[in-house]
């Protein structure tokens, strides 16, 4: 076990004088695979040295090595720790940033406004932190204070424990006679809400809630977290914000929204058009002058339906050895698994499980960065509600948009009834697992985004047939 003295964090300011400019000039970004993979750390220690939390002294040394910093000494927060939070109060600016202009403006607009608690939605790697952080640098003169809970890295998410780091953060002291009673934190919290400009930024919402086998909805594990989105909406004024980022579309709190129109809004993010992925191109450092090598990378944004995560690792891998910013040899290592993809869009055939799609594994890269993710997500979904992991991946067999009915006559097969098969059907459309589209009819029609099917076809050829779970 390691000790306190074994742990170091990182001066904010320190980050932003010495470490900002060296990963600049490596064209990294602050969580860049090829970073952690230099120091041989994960992802979320890489996260955890930005946001100023300790990490193994070994780590933070290595990460420093890696950006090129040798005395990382200098880099160190020698301050005392204060009351323990788990709360940053950093307000990241990601200059890599690109596109979705106007869906900011529409939403810093609503935040400007009414809305008190703002809901960005969408699969895993969408691209949902990266808006919120967005957000809220824009925001920063209307809300001098803000505040990030990351629940992806929080050692406890129950109501009581982030609402007293919420409040220690904002400058109150909280007892542990406090603690143990969330009614007080509650209307204390909703009081520091009201009274003060926070703007407070919940990332990863869906790691505290749990799928309900008989309905289908997502709902809170911790019944106070309902209570609490209850008195902020419905009490008679607020000056505070809130940006939450979830996958799934907590049920507990749109049905508030409902009551409550005004003060909340549910935002879907779908990946970046045609222009917004040359601009993310751009900005890696490849060149997208008209050429066959634009052709090419436009043809991969579409085959990934313009997802930041899977672009920003590709276009990394372009960038660096061994391609070096060549386009047309990456394309002739990899082009045939987008040719695939774009090979059974032309197919007549609306339905196939050997169709061999690996757009989230192709390169070890994508493995690490997009895949294990996805795997995450499925994951979660198969130990909350099991039927509807198994419609998701029999799902991915079809090639195309199809009717609702498509669906629900495979699994009406395998001897489910019919509110098992809506219940199924609900947690895919809450999880944003199937995507709704119009046909040139005005019939409505689903499919899987292109990454999930990709995902959803290993899991299904693996499997054993389930028949009803």
């Amino acid at each position: 076990m390691n000790t306190v003295a074994d742990t170091v964090r990182a001066s904010i300011q320190k980050l932003k004088i010495i470490i900002d400019p060296l990963r600049k000039n490596k064209g990294w970004n602050r969580q860049d695979y090829r970073w952690y993979e230099a120091a041989n750390v994960t992802m979320p220690t890489l996260k955890r040295f930005w946001r100023g939390i300790a990490i193994q002294k070994q780590c933070f040394i290595d990460i420093c090595k890696a950006v090129g910093w040798e005395n990382w000494q200098q880099v160190v927060d020698h301050s005392p720790v204060q009351q323990q939070q788990q709360i940053s109060s950093y307000c990241d600016y990601d200059d890599d940033w690109v596109g979705r202009a106007e869906l900011i403006t529409q939403l810093v607009t609503r935040v400007q406004g009414s809305c008190r608690v703002l809901i960005l939605t969408g699969i895993t790697g969408i691209g949902k932190t990266a808006l919120a952080e967005r957000l809220a640098w824009t925001l920063q003169c209307d809300f001098p204070e803000s505040f990030r809970v990351k629940f992806d890295s929080q050692e406890n998410t129950d109501f009581a424990s982030v609402t007293a780091q919420l409040l220690i953060s904002s400058g109150q002291t909280v007892t542990s006679d406090d603690r143990k009673e969330p009614q007080r934190l509650l209307n204390w919290l909703v009081s520091r809400l009201q009274g003060n400009q926070y703007l407070v930024m919940m990332d990863a919402l869906e790691l505290i809630l749990q799928g309900n086998v008989e309905t289908g909805w997502s709902d809170f594990q911790d019944e106070w977290w309902e209570k609490f989105f209850q008195k902020l909406l419905s009490t008679s004024s607020c000056q505070s914000r809130i940006i939450l980022t979830s996958q799934d579309l907590p049920a507990q709190l749109e049905s508030l929204g409902f009551r409550y129109p005004k003060c909340w809004y549910c935002q879907l993010l779908k990946g970046f058009t045609e222009l917004e992925q040359l601009e993310f191109f751009e900005k890696i450092g490849l060149d997208i002058e008209p050429s066959d090598g634009v052709n090419f990378l436009k043809r991969i944004g579409a085959a990934y339906e313009g997802h930041p995560l899977a672009l920003r690792v590709i276009g990394g891998e372009i960038a660096n050895q061994p391609f070096k910013g060549n386009v047309l040899a990456y394309w002739k290592k990899y082009g045939h698994e987008v040719e695939e993809v774009e090979g059974i869009q032309e197919q007549t055939e609306v339905e196939s499980i050997d169709d061999q799609v690996k757009l989230d594994r192709y390169t070890r890269h994508l493995q690490r960065a997009v895949k294990q993710r996805i795997e995450r997500t499925f994951e979660r979904l198969a130990n909350d509600v099991f039927n509807a992991y198994v419609m998701l991946c029999y799902g991915s067999v079809y090639r195309r948009p199809v009717p609702e009915m498509f669906w629900l006559t495979t699994l009406e097969r395998l001897g489910w009834n019919e509110t098992q098969q809506q219940v199924a059907l609900d947690v895919l459309r809450d999880r944003y697992l199937i995507e709704e589209e119009l046909d040139s009819n005005d019939d409505l029609l689903l499919r899987q985004h292109n990454l999930i099917r990709s995902v959803a076809l290993e899991h299904l050829k693996k499997s054993n047939n389930w028949g009803q779970a």
